[in-house]
């Protein structure tokens, strides 16, 4: 297994519905740790750096108006395989399609107010942590429950 770190966004509608909580908490609990947090609003111009190979598809202009129509809350998640593992307790895309017991699966409205956003790969979440958080604005602590897990 591989320490990674993946970026995570509760998105507007997490905010806005007041399901914050318990997003972090099903990440905590699967025992990921969270190396940075920060609530901000996204702008249009991160908006399309973060979403850069949606930019030319026709559902962009409605995900850019839903996602900088609120403040979100921006992580770090750190664990084995955390990429994969986030992926796995968000769920899909389509929360209509998500499993019961993943976050869009029992939280998500639809395909774009879907709560939560998680990198795709090791390499995408490098790229997408660097637009959300500065060197100085990540943690390297050991968890005393980590022998546990």
């Amino acid at each position: 297994m591989a320490n990674e770190r993946t970026l995570v966004l509760c998105k507007p509608d997490a905010i806005q519905r007041g399901h914050v909580g318990e997003i972090v908490s099903r990440f905590e609990s699967k025992g990921l740790k969270i190396a940075g947090m920060k609530m901000l609003h996204v702008g249009e111009a991160l908006a399309n750096r973060h979403y850069q190979e949606h930019v030319e598809k026709a559902f962009y202009p409605q995900l850019r108006e839903f996602i900088t129509s609120s403040p979100v809350i921006a992580m770090v998640i750190e664990g084995d395989n955390a990429v994969d593992v986030v992926r796995a307790l968000i769920g899909v895309t389509n929360p209509q399609l998500a499993a019961p017991g993943t976050i869009r699966g029992d939280l998500g409205i639809n395909f774009t107010k879907n709560l939560v956003h998680g990198s795709d790969s090791t390499l995408s979440a490098q790229r997408e942590i660097s637009l959300f958080f500065d060197e100085n604005e990540l943690f390297d602590y050991a968890m005393t429950i980590g022998a546990w897990l």
